[in-house]
């Protein structure tokens, strides 16, 4: 890859994309909408639709998985927030959608130190699989540790193990043993799905210790503020695409295909569409389903790192809710900003670009096009529409 971008004299960068600067631009077919096959697999799972809930305490509970598990999408539960440190989340919830913007990080702060109670996981899982749906569960790597065996007894299906930035080479002090990542996933009878990363040698790193999938992008998030507290992070264009290069690199080596997943930052269905462009399998999407009136937020959304004792990487948004979770999915659409039924925005995309499946579409051409979503949209920008939202 090519570094020719000099910062000053000691310091060489190279350009780095995010999703508002590219477009796809058509090719030589077309098809109809209803010929896009959107199937996807990850693990030992096959869905219908490649778009999987964040594992966020305002996105995903109990319901919403098993929702979204019978609308043929998935959703992840945190096994590090309150669904697991209180038998009775509801009250909880309340209290975070009444307090002010001030009192708003402390008041996190106390909530999640309440302790996880290994009671708790089990009993959430078992929830969610009594009715039916898929178990896709989550925990930070020090959680993993702590937790691993807890999750493979009650019967998760997929287990997410995710931070900030995750690697097979981490240092820690002499007292604390780190996750051994490669041994952790040898161990697991179910398939562990490793984030998060932005990077070439990262990904082909997750994916020789065993990850079922590689979760891409760091700080993009809607309610996410590393890049702000931390100044770290890869624009999801530039990410995805080089995360995607690694899977392709890995599977050509091994014969194994291991999914990507673009994790972050994604709002609206052509949002989703870029992404599988550049070349992920699937995307993670946080804020657009906490709009959902099913969503437990309360029409609020807030970071996985916002509770941090001692550094919180996010913050809590107003998203309001916008409609049901099937209006959001797989629609009718109900708003006309793109927020609305995102596997249709797919398929038509898909079909506008005559990308007949996955694969297909991760083959368009992409443009750098920083004027995509402003060129000829002044009436929309006055008059508050469409994408002048």
């Amino acid at each position: 890859m090519n570094v020719d971008i000099q910062i000053g004299r000691g310091k060489a960068a190279k350009r780095a994309y995010g999703i508002d600067e590219i477009a796809l631009v058509p090719g030589n077919r077309t098809l109809d909408p209803s010929l896009a096959d959107t199937k996807w697999r990850i693990g030992n799972i096959e869905r219908d639709i490649p778009i999987i809930a964040s594992a966020m305490d305002s996105v995903v509970d109990v319901r919403m998985a098993v929702l979204l598990s019978q609308l043929g999408a998935l959703g992840v539960l945190n096994l590090e927030g309150i669904y697991t440190r209180y038998a009775n989340p509801e009250p909880i919830l309340n209290r975070i959608a009444s307090v002010g913007k001030e009192e708003f990080v402390p008041l996190m702060q106390e909530l999640y130190a309440e302790p996880i109670k290994p009671e708790l996981i089990e009993q959430r899982i078992g929830e969610i699989k009594q009715q039916g749906g898929i178990a896709a569960v989550s925990t930070t790597p020090a959680g993993a540790s702590k937790f691993g065996s807890v999750v493979a007894k009650a019967g998760a299906d997929l287990f997410f193990i995710q931070a900030t930035v995750v690697s097979t080479a981490h240092l820690s002090p002499e007292s604390i043993i780190p996750l051994d990542l490669a041994k952790f996933c040898q161990e697991m009878p179910i398939p562990v799905v490793l984030g998060n990363c932005v990077t070439y040698e990262v990904t082909l790193n997750l994916m020789k210790a065993g990850a079922a999938a590689v979760l891409v992008g760091i700080g993009p998030g809607a309610a996410c503020t590393s890049r702000g507290v931390l100044g770290v992070g890869v624009p999801q264009a530039t990410a995805i695409a080089d995360c995607a290069a690694a899977r392709d690199d890995y599977y050509q080596d091994t014969g194994k295909y291991i999914p990507v997943i673009a994790d972050g930052g994604l709002i609206t269905g052509g949002d989703i569409c870029k992404c599988i462009a550049c070349g992920a399998d699937g995307v993670m999407i946080g804020s657009p389903f906490a709009k959902a009136a099913e969503a437990p937020g309360r029409g609020y959304h807030w970071g996985m790192a916002t509770p941090s004792p001692i550094l919180p990487r996010g913050t809590r948004i107003r998203v309001d809710t916008t409609g049901t979770l099937e209006q959001i999915l797989t629609g009718p659409a109900q708003l006309d900003d793109g927020t609305h039924n995102l596997l249709g925005a797919l398929k038509t995309s898909m079909g506008t670009l005559g990308a007949k499946n996955i694969k297909e579409m991760q083959q368009v051409e992409v443009v750098i096009a920083p004027s995509l979503l402003t060129e000829g949209k002044v009436y929309q920008k006055a008059q508050q529409l469409g994408m002048g939202k």
